[in-house]
């Protein structure tokens, strides 16, 4: 088994699209379910699939944010370079933090505009890509 993806519920498709676009995600593929109800798969450009699926339902009752998600993690290459290119998309990613002290990964938060939060991270030099047992060595 393995992880397909995250799905969101949006109260605006069009301004959450703007959001994930900004942030680096294009749209893989749209599925109409009536009603004015659709899904937008999203993904990285080098991914081999769809990572995030931002579902929008006008009918339903009002987005809620406060179910226990607590946050979706985006790893990124060089975070000081990423948080300049957010900034001038007119997002507003938070300062650079050291977590782990100076040698560990580097992170920086922002919320989406329903709320949800996202943690980008910069793996040190070395370091393999994603969380592995390694780490709880």
């Amino acid at each position: 088994m393995k992880t397909l993806f995250v799905s969101y519920r949006v109260s605006d498709l069009a301004r959450s699209l703007a959001f994930y676009t900004a942030l680096g995600y294009a749209e893989l593929g749209r599925v109409e379910l009536g009603g004015g109800a659709r899904l937008v798969l999203l993904t990285f450009p080098g991914e081999p699939a769809a990572s995030l699926e931002l579902v929008h339902r006008p009918d339903a009752a009002p987005v809620d944010v406060g179910t226990g998600f607590d946050h979706l993690a985006i790893q990124v290459d060089a975070l000081a370079s990423t948080l300049d290119t957010l900034t001038a998309a007119g997002l507003r990613p938070g300062p650079l933090q050291y977590p782990g002290g100076p040698q560990g990964p580097k992170t920086s938060w922002l919320t989406d505009p329903d709320g949800y939060r996202i943690e980008l991270v910069e793996w040190p030099p070395g370091h393999p890509d994603g969380i592995t047992a390694a780490d709880f060595a």
